[in-house]
């Protein structure tokens, strides 16, 4: 088993059953859960550092739980130049209280358009990364680019739009959304294993519907886990759960957190 790899859980799966997305007034329920499926830490949604009290109920909450905050997802339209300010305001509020927590990831995600992004909006795109990478580096934060469709269509046009402009940015494929744009998760690991510091994992079925558990798909994880072998993946893994709107859970979800804890340490070795 490789030990050095960490394996975390994202809250989405809880947040999505929320009208408000809001996953402040559940923690202590996220946390024990996550606690329970016997992980490694947790991946925070930035909006849960908002709260003025959160550093404190966080810390308090990573504490009684043993559950590290490892980092949080983080985002918005940085391709469009009018909402700058506020994604940055944004930024400089979450990123040092994640440092606070003990957190040491940002995924990050740049915000779809409503047609392929020009030279321009990559431009800024660009430019705000570059701004929220050195608030990062001031708090002994890593960004990665978190992708889900919209960056790798097209032959990955906004992907590649966004390392020609900043070679050096560190990556954190989440392997079905990669997947879900027709991009094979393999040859997308082997091609960018020198960026690649954070992984976010999800199962789906053949007819593309999402499983409820890791485990319970058609994704062949078995070649995934062989091409991390290869490139010598030494970063994060994050357990992102979610289900479709129609969905119906059959089990409580920390029971489908723990099977896909198992199913990550059997599979991948992690």
């Amino acid at each position: 088993m490789t030990e050095k790899v960490r394996v975390g859980a994202h809250p989405w799966v809880y947040a999505a059953r929320r009208e408000s997305r809001d996953i402040y007034p559940i923690l202590e329920e996220i946390f024990s859960d996550m606690s329970y499926a016997g992980l490694g830490g947790i991946e925070l949604m930035h909006t849960a550092l908002r709260a003025d009290d959160a550093v404190e109920k966080i810390g308090e909450l990573s504490q009684k739980y043993s559950l590290p905050v490892i980092g949080c997802s983080f985002g918005g339209s940085m391709w469009d130049r009018k909402n700058h300010s506020a994604i940055l305001e944004e930024a400089e509020l979450v990123i040092p209280r994640l440092a606070q927590v003990g957190g040491r990831t940002l995924g990050t995600s740049v915000g779809s358009a409503p047609a392929l992004k020009t030279a321009e909006q990559l431009d800024a795109q660009a430019d705000l990364l570059d701004k929220i990478m050195a608030l990062c580096e001031q708090n002994h934060v890593v960004l990665n680019l978190h992708n889900h469709t919209y960056e790798v269509d097209d032959n990955e046009h906004d992907l590649n739009g966004t390392l020609a402009r900043i070679p050096d940015i560190q990556l954190g494929p989440d392997l079905n959304w990669l997947l879900r744009a027709g991009v094979d998760p393999v040859d997308f690991i082997r091609r960018h294993a020198s960026r690649i510091a954070f992984l976010h994992l999800r199962d789906q079925k053949a007819d593309g519907r999402w499983s409820e558990a890791m485990g319970e798909g058609d994704t062949d994880h078995v070649a995934i886990s062989q091409a991390l072998a290869e490139m010598g993946f030494g970063g994060d893994a994050v357990i992102e759960l979610a289900h479709e709107s129609d969905f119906e859970l059959t089990r409580p979800l920390k029971e489908s957190l723990k099977i896909s804890r198992d199913f990550v340490r059997n599979t991948l070795g992690y």
